[in-house]
């Protein structure tokens, strides 16, 4: 990984990140700037993203809530882009882990800001999908022309996620928290009513489906199995993915994105989780996570991740009259769900297909793809449904398979396994780390895909402007 950089100043950070805003010198708008998409519609583009590190939970960022994540991260897309706050016309923001007592997470961001009052905002939660759908409510707001200027994003931290207590504890003390209890053989008999303890503290969350009782990490393993994914094959798409992270670190290719974000114990440069000498060798080492017989690991699955991720979203004519260049919009998407107790992650192998055929694409036409990393197991048992005719016959109503994926498009700077996975912020890093690649290379296209609980699924095409 890069060495950190030194702690700047607020001035200099300020200054700095202004900098590399991707902001034209005012000109005239060359002849090919439209409003329009190639469909003749009004388009909405994706002018600049900024994250935070993303960290592991409970580590340097464990103090910063989910809020005060999404704040450092849209007030250095503030910072970088200079955008007038009076432009601004909404947030629109995701999360997962949502605060008990403030779940609209973006109009709280808003507000600690201090942006105009006039700035509404609204909170979306589907799952570890949250943040794109927040970039594509954004996107069809503006070309419905209801707005022209929208921050739209993501934040997580689970380092701060609500511990509940039992029903039998909630109860028992209710009435010294409505303040009932009024003498000792009150207190007394909520005491009594708290025994046995080991029936009243609390318990570690669990992300678990609702519907099924299985936590991911389960459904993962049954995936691996139903698919033949080996765990050989798992460990070398993590390694592979920690490996492309790093040099995308060491390249620069991040530099542009993330935001330095102090901590408890100072300030935190960059993510702290990808490993540029692991290998297929250590992650051999590691037991099981799932089950005693499994191929899931800690080290082929994604790890619990704080961070947040913003990104400006504006009409391409307010774009280019207030001098910026736009780096990419989108030509579709699609979200979809999936019976959780078949394959609960599999939802991207017919949302990107749904995605590309909105596009009047096929997989071929494509340059870059970038797929959530729940789990390498997941992300394998993706593409090979999609390069299965059987599935495409089955689930899709083709004749013929989607395709199968060149290892050279895939994940080109790794995935959520290297890099983390913040469940609101993942859409909204991918968003951007795919503009900017679009934009940097000269490529044309990128087609996204994200699984999530519920048996939900994200997929979109992404287009260079």
């Amino acid at each position: 990984m890069a060495t950190p950089k030194k702690n700047p100043s607020p001035a200099k950070k300020a200054t700095a990140k202004k900098a590399t805003a991707k902001k034209a010198p005012a000109k005239k708008a060359p002849a090919r700037a439209t409003t329009k998409s190639s469909n003749g519609k009004r388009r909405a583009v994706v002018v600049a993203g900024v994250r935070t590190p993303f960290v592991k939970a409970f580590a340097e960022l464990m103090e910063l809530d989910t809020i005060a994540l999404g704040v450092a991260a849209t007030r250095a897309l503030l910072d970088k882009t200079g955008i007038p706050r009076d432009e601004i016309e909404a947030i629109i923001w995701g999360g997962v882990v949502l605060p008990a007592n403030t779940p609209n997470l973006a109009r709280e961001i808003a507000l600690d800001l201090q942006l105009p009052p006039s700035v509404q905002g609204y909170t979306v939660t589907r799952a570890c999908a949250s943040g794109m759908q927040a970039i594509t409510n954004a996107v069809a707001e503006i070309e419905r022309g209801e707005a022209d200027v929208i921050i739209a994003g993501g934040s997580e931290s689970t380092s701060n996620a609500t511990v509940p207590l039992p029903a039998k504890a909630v109860r028992a003390v209710a009435p010294i928290a409505f303040g009932k209890a009024k003498g000792l053989n009150d207190y007394i008999g909520v005491l009594a009513q708290l025994m046995p303890l080991n029936e009243v503290l609390p318990k570690m969350p669990k992300i678990a489906e609702r519907t099924t009782g299985e936590v991911m990490g389960e459904s993962a393993e049954r995936m691996a199995r139903r698919n033949e994914i080996s765990r050989e094959a798992q460990d070398v798409f993590a390694v592979r993915s920690h490996h492309r992270a790093a040099e995308a670190v060491a390249s620069g290719r991040f530099d542009d994105e993330i935001t330095p974000v102090e901590g408890p114990d100072g300030w935190v440069h960059a993510d702290t989780i990808i490993r540029a000498s692991t290998s297929v060798e250590q992650l051999a080492k590691l037991r099981p996570a799932f089950a005693k017989d499994g191929t899931v690991t800690a080290g082929n699955a994604s790890p619990l991740t704080d961070g947040a991720s913003a990104v400006l979203i504006m009409s391409e004519d307010k774009a280019r009259a207030l001098g910026y260049e736009p780096l990419a919009a989108f030509r579709s998407w699609s979200y979809v769900g999936v019976d959780p107790a078949d394959q609960l992650l599999i939802g991207p192998a017919i949302s990107m297909p749904n995605a590309l055929a909105r596009a009047g694409m096929g997989l071929s036409d494509i340059d870059l793809i970038d797929i959530h990393e729940a789990f390498a197991a997941q992300v394998l048992s993706v593409t090979k449904a999609l390069g299965s005719k059987a599935f495409a016959s089955e689930r899709l109503g083709r004749s013929e398979a989607v395709g199968e994926i060149d290892d050279a498009k895939l994940n080109v700077h790794g995935g959520s396994i290297a890099i983390g996975h913040p469940f609101g912020a993942t859409g909204a890093r991918m968003v951007t780390t795919m503009a900017n690649e679009l934009h940097r290379t000269g490529k044309a296209t990128a087609l996204l895909g994200i699984c999530a609980a519920g048996g939900l699924a994200a997929g979109a095409v992404m287009e260079r402007v």
